[in-house]
Parts: C-alpha cells; structure tokens; sequence
C-alpha cells in the first residue's frame, strides 16, 4: 500500500479520532484515581494498577478502530466498506464528543488536583507535636505522658509527606505553662502545632489532643478519648490518623499500615520501656544512665520477647557503651548484636531495625561503607528521623567528605531545630573543620539566644580559641553563672583546662587537687591522673616529681594498651608519655603502631587527629624536620590544627623556634 494512501485510509477509518480520544480518556481515568487514591487512603497500587492498564489497552484501541465502525446497521468489519465507499459519521462523532467532554472534565480535575497541591503545600504539611502535660495525681506518670506524646510524634514521623519536628526539639516547651504557639511554631519552622494532655488514673486513661493552625491560632480539630489502659495504642494510632487526614497528607500503603502497628500487646513491657526512655531524655548519655537503661530494657524484652523498639532501644545501649570507652569490650560489642538480631528476625524490613544495624557498622566496625547503606534505606522507612540524617553526616566526615557531612548536618538541624548537641557540633566540629569560623559562632551565638548554659557558652568560647587563641571568653564563662551549675569536679576540671591553655602551673595544680578521677577520658582517650601532675610539677620546675608522675602514669597507660592493644588511642597515650621520658624509640614505634591501627584513609577524624599528635610525639623525640613534615600535611586538612591550638598547646613547645613552624602559625593566623 501506498504511504499517502495508508494514511488516508487510517483517517477514512477514524484511527485518528478514535487515538485522540483514547488518550483523553485514559488521561481522565489517570486523574481520577491520582485523585480519589490518596483521599480514600486506598492503595497506591492502584494508580499504577489504572496507568498499566491504560498504556496497555492504548493498541488494542487502535487495532479496534482499524478493524470494525459503529454504524446505523451496527458494528461492521471496516474491510467489508470499499475503499471509495465513505465510512458512516456515527463513530466520528461519537469520539469527537468524547474527546471534548473528556478533555473538559481531565482539565477541571487537572486544575483541583493542583490548586490543593498549592493549598496544601509542604510548608503547610509540617507539624511540631508538643509534649502533652501530665495531668495525673501521681507526678510519677510523667514519663507516661511522654510516652504518649512520644509514640504519636514517632508514628506521624514515619509519613514522608509530612515534616514533623523530632522530639529534642520540641522537649524544649515541656515545662513551658504558657506556650505562645505562633512563636513555638516560628521558632520550629512550622504551620501547625498538635497539643494535649494524658491522665491516667488505674486502669483508665484520659487523652486529649487538639490540632492548631499556628499561623491563624484556629483550631482545627480536637478530641477527648476516654478509654480502658489497654486501648492507648488505639487512642494514639486515631491521633495520627486524624493529623494525616487533617493535614492532606498523602500515604503509602507501608505508611498507612504503620499508622495501625501497635509496639507491643503487653502493657508491663511498654511501661519498663517508658521508663528507659525517660533516662534517655534526661540528658546527656553517662556508664550510668546507660546501665540503668539497659537494665529496664532487658525486664521489658524479657516481658514481652517480641518487643522490636524495646530490642532495638537495649542494642544501642549496648553499643554506646562499647563507643564511648565505657565499656569497649567484644563482649559488649556481641550483646549488641544479640539484641539487633533478635529484632531482625522479627521485623525484617522495620526501619528502626535499618538505623540500629547503621550504628552497628558505625560504631561496632568502622565499615562506614556498611553504615551508609543501612541508614539510606532506615529513612525511607523513616524519612523524618533526624538520627538517620545526623549518623549519615558523622559518618561522611569520617570518610573525609566534609561537605557532604555539613549539609547532612544542616538537613538533621532542618529536623531538630531546637537540639544544642547538633547544632554545637554542626559548629564546632563541622564548620571550624572547614575554618568556616564566623559561621561557627553564629550558630553557637543563635543556641546562647534560647539556651545560655555552660556547654553552649564553652561552644562559643572553644570557637575564639580555636580561631584566634582568644580565651577570654573562656575565662569569663568559667567565672560566670553558667558554671556554678557545676559539679565541683567538672568545673575543677575545665578550670584546669584553661590553666594549662594559659601556662598557669600554679592554677593548675589548685584545680587539680580538686579533681578526684583516676583518669580523664575524652575524644575516646583516656589519660592517667598522673600525666596532669607530671605536667605541673615539669611547669613548677619540679623535675624529679614530674619524672616520677610521668613514670606513674607510663604504668597505667601500658596497662590499659595491654588489655586493648589494637586502639590507637590508648597506643598514642603511651607513646606520649614515653617520649616525655626521652624513651624515643619506644614512642616512635607506639605512636607509629597507632597510626596503622587507624590511618586517615580509614577515618577522616580520629584518624588525622592521632596523625596530629604523632608529630608532637616526633617533636619530643628530637626530629624537628620530620616533625614539621607531618604537621604541614595534617593542618593542610579538614580538622587539622586549627591557629589557636598551635599558638596556646605545650605541645608544641619543641618547635616554637623553628622557622617553618612560624611560617605555617602565620598562614592560619586570623585575618
């Protein structure tokens, strides 16, 4: 056939028309399920149920418009038409109105479809759910409020079409009687803030709950839920789901499920989990409050053995201990991972399951590698877990890749707005890294203007030092307020920082005699007692009780490498003090060994900061040159040495005459 001639037969035959309205009419049926799926909360399938079955009926269509005609007479084969012979109308018209009452009615849903988009905005779907007062006679049922509160902002967490503020952030308003909430949620950077109160009294709970607009102050919606103790997972999954309906939020099958997911059956177990939840929101992580967590933790799984959260909440106890030098034994290290695979086994493909096996890797490998893919997967499970983000930046930084772990910082700081901890070292490790100074003190500057205690205010501080070798700011934070809410140990010991910073042996061993610890651990080194005491005694021109301190001190430190013998850090401790005592070969050799144990190609940060030590241990040791060598190649990098360090640091003592040490202060000197 004839190509003009095919052509004209295909119009003759009304392909054309019948291709057109198809189109229109599969684009209708497209919108309509892109519509009414997501409002019903039906099953994503479904729209990709109708858009396959729409692509594919597409040739069938056309197949059918070649082959027969809708006449007067009826359906007839087009072939029994001959090709001179005009092809009835009916079917042209009949697809011509088609085409044009579908395409109004496509374009009309069209246009809703986006005017909601645009009313509904992801600004508008961001919510901050406020800790829920305890109402209860008992104050004790504090931590039961808490958990409340806590189970609703997880589960609504889990919906990746809203933005819903973690918990650090909005702790923050507990204690907060007269919360103004168009400042919270300015504060929070969102549209709406959902209050409430729990009262539990026996076996009954009261709970209610109120959604608010917090930019009009209109409320939403509200409800009162009286109920046996039994049913307050049902009372918390009917909050979340009325906050997604309010919101217009749009489900996945998986979201919608875990709005139904009850944590566990057995009330006894969810309250021992309550409780060592509370211990981990009362502050900062200790050997202490981690064994007490622990414990509560293990009477809650043994309650109930299929509790996933309580299992996967005892494994990160397990492996902060083992993290934190508190414990950094492989016994701890395989409790952890009992735990983890214990809720493996029960929840697969639970996203609580992903981020706990993240920080295994993390914490108990160093597989970074390992880590990233677990966490990449946690928040697609869990796409407004702030952990996830915050472990995804530590973990690039320790891979050397600096901007990206900052923006994973900053996208963790989006979430949790209102938690010091990030933001601190959102500043102090991440942008001081990269000598980003004036951006480090505004953001240390911006948590003293809602939280003025002694870890922001020594933030601030630590920045002028670092930048500057300024520690004015230290002194008068020492001095200040903020440290009277001290323990007499902690402040002794700052105190004795600073002394030593400012090369005041007399201060220094004031602050010193009042510290009891045996050691001082930080930056996962621990270092004896008597490495301080030989330090003052050498400052004070003491020799013989400094050769005896660091004689001390060089007993405990090869105990503790003795029984961790593959930890750099506790090998560059020992190589330290080995060279204070012009055991050069000894230091050398252990501060070599510590260096393989953790290389920077393995770790970004502790790695180059024992590399940074090192060359202070080869400064000891007499070989400026080569001590020189090794600093220039660490100060060129992220973390390395920052001016105020190699100003203030004995240290570097050693090489203050040398002229290439000079050169290199003045290149990182302020400008």
């Amino acid at each position: 056939m004839d190509l003009r001639n095919f052509f004209a037969e295909l119009k003759r035959r009304n392909v054309y028309r019948v291709a057109a309205g198809y189109a229109v009419v599969g684009w209708l049926a497209i919108q309509v399920a892109a519509t009414v799926v997501p409002v019903l909360h039906l099953p994503s399938v479904i729209t990709s149920a109708v858009v396959f079955v729409a692509v594919l009926g597409f040739p069938v269509a056309l197949v059918l418009a070649w082959a027969f005609e809708l006449t007067s007479e009826g359906i007839r084969r087009t072939g029994e038409i001959g090709p001179n012979e005009a092809v009835p109308r009916r079917t042209g018209r009949k697809v011509a109105a088609l085409i044009v009452t579908a395409a109004v009615v496509a374009t009309g849903l069209f246009a809703w479809q986006l005017f909601r988009k645009n009313a509904t905005s992801s600004g508008d779907k961001s919510i901050a759910v406020l800790p829920f007062q305890n109402l209860s006679d008992d104050n004790q049922n504090a931590y039961f409020a808490d958990g409340v509160h806590d189970e609703i902002l997880t589960t609504l967490a889990k919906v990746a079409d809203l933005k819903v503020i973690s918990r650090t952030s909005v702790m923050q308003y507990r204690e907060n009687t007269s919360r103004k909430l168009p400042e919270i949620a300015q504060a929070l950077q969102v549209a709406h803030v959902l209050e409430g109160s729990v009262q539990r009294v026996g076996n009954r709970v009261r709970v209610t709950a109120q959604l608010i607009d917090a930019r009009t102050d209109a409320h939403l919606w509200a409800e009162r839920y009286d109920r046996d103790l039994a049913d307050v997972f049902a009372i918390q999954t009917e909050i979340a789901q009325k906050i997604t309906q309010q919101l217009r939020a749009v489900l996945s099958p998986t979201e919608h499920a875990a709005l139904q997911t009850k944590p566990t059956a057995d009330l006894a177990a969810y309250d021992l989990f309550l409780r060592a939840k509370e211990i981990e929101r009362a502050g900062r992580s200790t050997r202490e409050s981690l064994t007490q967590q622990i414990a509560l933790l293990d009477k809650a799984v043994a309650q109930d053995p299929a509790f996933v959260a309580a299992l996967c909440l005892l494994a990160r106890g397990h492996l902060e201990l083992f993290w934190s030098n508190y414990d950094h034994t492989p016994a701890r290290l395989e409790l952890g991972k009992m735990a983890l695979d214990r809720a493996a086994r029960l929840q697969p493909d639970a996203g609580e399951v992903y981020l706990t096996r993240g920080i295994f890797h993390y914490w108990g490998a160093r597989d970074y590698s390992r880590a990233l893919q677990e966490l990449a997967i946690a928040r697609r499970a869990l796409p407004n877990n702030a952990d996830i983000v915050y472990f995804s930046g530590a973990i690039a930084r320790r891979q050397g890749r600096w901007e990206e772990s900052t923006r994973f910082l900053e996208a963790a700081v989006a979430l949790d707005p209102r938690n010091a901890t990030t933001l601190i070292e959102l500043a102090t490790t991440n942008y001081v890294a990269l000598r980003r100074y004036d951006d480090a003190a505004r953001v240390c500057d911006g948590v003293l203007a809602w939280k003025r205690d002694f870890a922001s205010e020594m933030a601030r501080a630590r920045v002028d030092r670092l930048a500057g070798g300024d520690t004015r700011r230290m002194e008068t934070v020492l001095a200040g307020p903020a440290a009277k809410a001290l323990s007499p140990e902690q402040f002794a010991v700052s105190r004795l920082d600073l002394a030593f910073l400012q090369r005041d042996y007399q201060a220094a061993e004031l602050a010193f005699a009042a510290t009891k610890a045996a050691d001082f651990p930080g930056a996962g080194y621990v270092t004896p007692r008597e490495w301080y005491a030989a330090l003052i005694a050498q400052g004070l021109g003491d020799r013989e009780k400094a050769q005896a301190a660091f004689l001390a001190a060089r007993e405990r430190a090869a105990a503790n490498v003795a029984k961790r013998p593959d930890d750099g850090k506790a090998l560059m401790i020992l190589a330290e003090i080995d060279a204070r005592l012009e055991r050069k070969e000894d230091a050398l050799r252990q501060g070599q060994r510590a260096i393989e144990l953790l290389p920077v190609s393995e770790d970004a940060l502790d790695g180059l900061r024992i590399l940074s030590r090192f060359a202070g241990v080869v400064a000891r040791a007499g070989d400026a040159s080569r001590a020189l060598e090794t600093l220039e190649n660490v100060v060129a990098q992220p973390s390395g040495p920052h001016y105020g360090e190699l100003m203030l640091d004995e240290r570097w003592d050693p090489l203050r005459k040398e002229p290439r040490f000079e050169k290199l202060l003045l290149s990182l000197a302020p400008k």
